[in-house]
């Protein structure tokens, strides 16, 4: 349980620590509440965010006057209606600390009780005061405060000439609100705050992080006192620390460097040890999903036509409902009434709303009238559990498929959606907290002339982009999909298509992907209708690997030049290939969620999966191989950028780490396939961005 502690020394005077309690609990002791300057001691607490003491921590010599001022320190203590616990430390064999041995149990001590106060604080506020005792004490203090931080160092300042109730108050004085004759002769202040000094959690050279356990200090019962008379071994350690900082940090940053696979994010090595070490051991969890959503992503593999979540579809479907007119919306009517009759439709109902009638109109009126329990049991729990889809459902990777027949292309054919289904998709990447999306689609699917649909689709995205401010404006480009199952006149067709649209805009075409059944076409036999695009130096992802042999991923690599390939996830079962994408930094789109429904993979939170192959991605990430986590089609899988995370972590034993989860996000904007100039610029803005999100969080 946190609490808060005010740390303090103590000489002759005790009355400090009553006047230094008294600022930071007004609520407690009102001891200021006649002063002329009271509503500006309020507002500086608040701006310091400072809270009330529940307990005060006293290091301090022996002889008389300590004793005396002890004394007087526990009669206050009885007069204050809501006292806080008091402990008090005494260093040995001290007194007026007139030689070196005397000033050194002191420090030895104020360390001590400073690095303690943090850990039985647990989370709370440490305040030190800086004044009482001797002005040795109260550098000490302030030394203590420059490397174990505190949320403020407090001071106090009295007048010249105090009145003599004041320069020697009696307990009961300083337990209410002083008169108002004497409320303007004592002031507090803040000389300032403290952040902990990196040199405490270094881990290097045979230097571990400083723990209080190391370093022992007994807590004394309230009101009670502690002897101390340790040995001055972490004033000797700090000074080492301070003397050798330069080298420690740059060891230790050397050794991260050495244990790593993937460099991170640059601003990340600037970032604490304690909080370095935080990322690096903190295993990804459900309670990282709005740290996870807050930081800027890039998502490589998402399908235009499989991303809009049902609700997102549905107000898409109204944009058309609304353009029909009313003899199109009574036709569609006409050829649909009869599914919204029956809970359960017939496999092939999707042919139906092609063939009979407008596909668009028709979807639109299903998605506008039919159930939610109809909706969710006809494209998604028809085809239920969702696990190894292509090898163990009947209907094979078109089961997979099922929950998207009612967009993509069963909406995008019809003019009136194109803006509303931007709308929709430039909301969700913010949403998602998105900075870089890759989408991909077929133009050739959407509109009889490819051409005109990209032209017509960047010019919406544009439209949707241009309602958000700039520093938060997501960047979003597009690859045109060439189907495997398509004859070689048409695979050609779409090869030059994405050519002529990368001519026309560049900057919107980044480029070209193969999709579809790995097992319909082998990239040997149709190498040579790429060559447009190898002329061009289009880049190329190829969708291999998914469930089929290593072979199809260095057919990819090989025969089609792939810089990406969608999915790989049998690379591992080639050794040689595997090196070879780690040489040439060919980097893989891994999509956790898909993965398991198409292929089948073990995932604790679906039973059917106990038996089914371990997810590869901790062990093709061990092995250095670049890749991203990515999404393929978050409205067919139900999820996001986020939940790919988690359910990454869930999928290999909660073995990923906060710190892999950031070096996998750069990954996904370093395998970008925008244009150097543009990757290294996106790159600098989202490495900033991070490291104030992050140092944010620290603070």
């Amino acid at each position: 349980m946190s609490k808060n502690i005010l740390l303090c020394t103590l000489g002759a005077s005790w009355a400090v620590i009553p006047e230094a309690y008294a600022f930071l609990a007004p609520q407690h002791l009102p001891l200021y509440q006649h002063h002329p300057h009271y509503a500006e001691l309020l507002n500086l607490k608040h701006q310091h965010q400072l809270e009330a003491p529940d307990e005060i921590w006293v290091c301090t010599t022996q002889g008389e006057q300590t004793q005396a001022s002890l004394q007087h320190l526990q009669n206050w203590l009885t007069h204050c209606p809501k006292a806080p616990l008091l402990r008090i430390w005494q260093a040995q064999q001290t007194n007026q600390l007139a030689n070196q041995q005397e000033c050194a149990k002191i420090k030895e001590l104020i360390v001590r009780a400073c690095l303690k106060a943090h850990h039985e604080a647990a989370g709370g506020q440490v305040t030190l005061s800086l004044a009482g005792g001797r002005k040795t004490m109260s550098a000490d203090m302030q030394w203590a405060g420059s490397l174990f931080g505190c949320q403020a160092l407090l001071h106090v300042i009295s007048a010249d000439q105090l009145p003599q109730e004041l320069f020697r108050p009696k307990p009961e004085l300083l337990a209410q609100a002083l008169p108002k004759e004497y409320a303007n002769t004592i002031t507090p202040l803040i000389a300032g705050k403290a952040q902990r000094s990196d040199l405490l959690d270094i881990y290097v050279d045979n230097v571990a992080p400083i723990h209080t356990e190391s370093y022992p200090l007994n807590l004394p019962p309230n009101t009670h006192t502690e002897y101390f008379s340790g040995a001055q071994t972490l004033t000797q350690e700090l000074n080492k620390r301070e003397q050798d900082s330069s080298r420690l940090f740059g060891n230790y940053l050397l050794t991260i460097s050495r244990e790593e696979q993937h460099e991170n994010w640059r601003s990340l090595y600037r970032l604490p040890p304690r909080y370095i070490e935080q990322l690096r051991t903190s295993k990804l969890n459900d309670n990282h999903r709005a740290w996870l959503t807050s930081l800027p992503k890039a998502d490589l593999h998402r399908h235009l036509g499989g991303c809009l979540s049902l609700a997102a579809q549905q107000h898409v479907a109204q944009a058309i409902w609304e353009s029909l007119t009313s003899t199109q919306q009574q036709q569609a009517q006409q050829q649909c009434q009869h599914l919204l009759k029956q809970t359960h439709w017939a496999w092939d109902w999707p042919t139906h709303l092609k063939t009979h009638g407008e596909r668009s109109h028709n979807s639109a009126y299903v998605l506008l009238n039919a159930s939610a329990e109809q909706l969710q049991t006809n494209l998604w729990d028809a085809t239920a559990p969702r696990v190894a889809l292509k090898e163990q459902h009947p209907q094979g990777f078109s089961a997979y498929e099922r929950p998207g027949e009612l967009t993509g292309s069963a909406l995008l054919t019809h003019p009136a959606a194109l803006q509303a289904y931007t709308d929709a998709l430039v909301q969700q990447t913010q949403q998602e907290g998105l900075s870089y999306l890759e989408l991909r689609g077929s133009p050739q699917k959407y509109s009889t002339d490819g051409m005109d649909f990209i032209a017509r689709f960047q010019a919406a995205i544009t439209h949707s982009l241009n309602s958000i401010t700039a520093p938060q404006r997501p960047t979003i480009r597009f690859i045109i999909i060439a189907d495997r199952r398509a004859d070689h006149r048409q695979l050609q067709a779409t090869i030059n298509l994405a050519v002529t649209a990368k001519i026309n805009w560049p900057e919107f075409v980044v480029g070209l992907d193969m999709a579809g059944d790995e097992q319909y076409r082998q990239p040997e036999s149709i190498a040579h209708l790429f060559t447009p695009a190898f002329e061009y130096c289009l880049p190329i992802t190829i969708h291999a690997g998914e469930g089929e042999a290593a072979e199809s991923i260095w057919q990819a690599a090989y025969h089609l030049h792939a810089d990406r390939i969608g999915h790989g996830l049998t690379i591992n079962d080639n050794n040689n290939l595997a090196q070879r994408f780690r040489d040439r930094n060919i980097c893989l789109e891994l999509c956790p969620s898909s993965n398991r429904e198409v292929v089948g993979y073990q995932d604790p939170h679906y039973p059917d999966t106990q038996h089914a192959a371990p997810y590869p991605l901790m062990a093709l990430w061990e092995k250095g191989i670049p890749l991203s986590l990515c999404t393929d089609n978050p409205g067919i899988s139900k999820t996001t950028l986020t939940e790919e995370y988690l359910t990454a972590a869930r999928m290999v034993g909660n073995k990923l780490t906060q710190w892999d989860a950031l070096a996998m996000m750069k990954q996904g904007f370093v395998h970008s396939f925008l244009s150097s100039a543009e990757k290294q610029e996106l790159i600098k803005q989202v490495d900033a961005r991070l490291f104030q999100l992050l140092t944010e969080t620290i603070l």
